[in-house]
């Protein structure tokens, strides 16, 4: 009996409760109150009304670009932003997987607008060819030459150090690195927007059990 109540104790006053318990909840807290003052003060704030983006015309749709977008949280954002009427541009390492998840919106949204890049956020030089070809293909399909919102969603969970060409390890080039090297290059598109441009960034906890 006294070894469980020490046992317990312990665990409440263990760094893991701390942070479980009490880190998480103001956590929780925090972002609710955030939230609610995001509602309050809502009429400040831009969206795009559905008269906008329910549009037949390519051209006038706002442009949306996801990393990751093949599956997870990534392929769930392409499909709900292609539902709104956002035209879609799909950015994965996989062309394969690019092709699936395309023909997967297409089955359930026959007027879907898509685009599809291969991109390697770990690669530096990957990430201006996909630049230069996205700009490329604006012209093409005479588009305005900006972006609406960028999702940065792509990330990848290694056991090991794996270091790239570039001498820097691979999770944390395609995580971090290749996220912020490819908003820097896209940051002329977002700001020429005729329309309030967005970024938006993904994370996860994992980084808490770091040592």
């Amino acid at each position: 009996m006294v070894k469980e109540i020490r046992r317990v104790l312990s665990f409440i006053f263990s760094i893991e409760f701390l942070r479980m318990g009490i880190f998480w909840t103001l956590s929780l807290l925090i972002s609710h109150l955030r939230l609610f003052n995001g509602r309050l003060c809502a009429r400040y704030s831009f969206t795009y009304s559905r008269q906008l983006v329910a549009s037949n015309s390519t051209a006038k749709r706002p442009i949306c670009i996801i990393t990751g977008a093949t599956s997870g949280l990534g392929a769930a954002t392409a499909h709900a932003l292609a539902k709104e009427g956002f035209l879609v541009v799909l950015v994965g390492r996989s062309g394969h997987l690019l092709t699936k998840a395309m023909s997967e919106i297409k089955k359930l949204n026959e007027d879907a607008q898509l685009e599809a890049f291969e991109v390697d956020l770990s690669s530096f030089s990957s990430i201006m060819k996909f630049k230069g070809s996205f700009q490329q293909w604006l012209l093409d399909m005479n588009l305005h030459s900006s972006i609406q919102l960028l999702v940065n969603n792509a990330g990848i969970l290694a056991t090991s150090f794996r270091e790239t060409a570039y001498g820097f390890d691979e999770m944390m080039m395609t995580n971090y690195m290749g996220a912020f090297c490819l908003t820097k290059a896209l940051l002329p598109l977002l700001m020429e927007s005729p329309l309030p441009s967005r970024i938006v960034n993904l994370s996860s906890f994992t980084h808490r059990n770091g040592r």
